[in-house]
């Protein structure tokens, strides 16, 4: 590498890491900047808020360089403000060497060479706005070899961004291996993602590899990792800071070189509080947090994730074209289940309904009619005004649950102003 890497740090000093330039404030930077080519800027920052504010500040003078962060390791929360900010990799600054951000450097330019990156979203997707944000995320965590860790409710389509992730990344020639922590008890997990020695349990006749060796040079997806008993958690630990496995009832140990992405349907920071998680894990494995928002705040990903399923399931046939009523009904029920209750659902509705053209609301489960705000109840009348009332006290109170009653946020989803909204609440007595 001809060109230097540039340190704007507040620990470090001029001369303290050979063949690195060091500035130890921005008009040191800014005049570095101006002098010399450089491969890279670094960012040690000890205050989080100031890395953010060096960010901002490299905006019109990165030219196109490539920005590292370093930050503590039980601090690695905050890195998602910095790659959402514009930093491309982050290190842990107590595994940080010269050598070690070089060869991070290297690995960028290599990736940032004129040939197109595989695309982040061919198999997500994402017409609403509410799921623009994971996709930058996921295109970040591709040029990244972060640990990451997918948080969301079930059904959101964890292992989807996980695959989505290592597919676009340095390792997509490498396998992907999925394991769900919940189908094994802890001894039989720890056989399946560590392996076992011939003898090592009742039934062990020969050796057996596990999913860590088996996914070395490329990625392990740890689905549900939240449930992982603290036992467990603690092996987890040492095989990510060591990059070892021992296998059930081996002497030996065995190096691995795997990228892991975990993901839960819990809030591990109150698990860690609560003491049912280990702290050091959740810092090893929340290094690069993605949370996927439920299917009830995409309501503009529903129809076209339902039409997406009826060309799967209609197979060489015509899929089925969804009415407006049943549109509707679709993009009005909450799914409690999210995008693997409705995958369930058109999956339930095409083998009942084969021979159909036309997806109408009368096919659909009762749950999902009965969430209708817009139909009267069965023998009531009542005027357009009315109808149109319970409509909007329902549009409503349904945006006020989904933002957790907060006005401005409410306001900013339904499109309308913080007045405007007010004299509505009043109105209908939502206040």
């Amino acid at each position: 590498m001809s060109e230097p890497i540039l340190i704007l740090s507040d620990s470090l000093q001029p001369g303290d890491w050979d063949a690195y330039a060091i500035a130890v404030d921005r008009e040191d930077a800014a005049e570095l900047l101006s002098e010399r080519e450089f491969a890279a800027i670094c960012l040690d920052r000890q205050a989080h808020d100031q890395a953010l504010a060096d960010v901002r500040w490299l905006r019109p003078r990165r030219n196109r360089l490539a920005v590292l962060a370093l930050v503590d390791a039980t601090r690695v929360r905050s890195a998602v403000d910095l790659l959402t900010s514009g930093v491309e990799e982050i290190v842990v600054r107590e595994e940080a060497s010269p050598d070690g951000i070089l060869e991070r450097v290297e690995g960028m330019r290599a990736r940032l060479q004129p040939a197109p990156p595989p695309r982040a979203t061919d198999h997500i997707v994402a017409h609403g706005s509410a799921m623009s944000g994971v996709l930058e995320l996921v295109a970040k965590a591709q040029r990244s070899t972060a640990t990451v860790l997918i948080q969301g409710e079930t059904g959101t389509g964890k292992e989807v961004v996980a695959r989505a992730i290592h597919q676009g990344g340095d390792r997509r020639d490498g396998a992907f291996v999925a394991i769900n922590c919940t189908a094994f008890p802890e001894t039989l997990l720890e056989s399946e993602l560590f392996g076992a020695e011939r003898g090592a349990y009742t039934g062990a006749t020969r050796n057996r590899r596990g999913h860590f060796e088996q996914a070395h040079g490329g990625t392990l997806f740890l689905d549900e990792v939240g449930e992982t008993t603290l036992g467990f958690q603690v092996k987890l630990l040492r095989a990510l800071q060591e990059g070892v496995i021992r296998p059930l009832g081996a002497s030996r140990e065995t190096r691995v070189d795997v990228r892991v992405i975990a993901a839960t349907n819990r809030d591990l920071a109150q698990c860690v509080e609560r003491g049912e998680f280990r702290r050091d894990l959740f810092y090893r494995l929340n290094v690069f947090p993605i949370s996927i928002p439920p299917l009830r705040s995409r309501s503009g990903d529903v129809l076209p994730l339902a039409r997406i399923a009826l060309e799967r399931h209609a197979g060489d046939a015509e899929p089925m074209e969804v009415s407006a009523d049943a549109a509707r009904l679709l993009e009005t029920y909450d799914w409690p289940g999210n995008v693997r209750e409705l995958e369930n659902e058109v999956a339930r509705i095409t083998t009942i309904a084969s021979s159909e053209r036309v997806l109408t609301a009368s096919m659909l489960s009762s749950q999902i009619r009965g969430t209708s705000p817009a139909l009267p109840p069965d023998g009531a009348s009542e005027t357009l005004r009315e109808t149109m009332a319970r409509f909007e006290s329902w549009l409503l109170r349904r945006a006020l649950e989904q933002h957790g009653g907060r006005r401005i946020a409410t306001a900013r989803s339904l499109g309308i102003t913080r007045e405007c909204l007010y004299k509505k609440l009043k109105r209908h007595g939502l206040q």
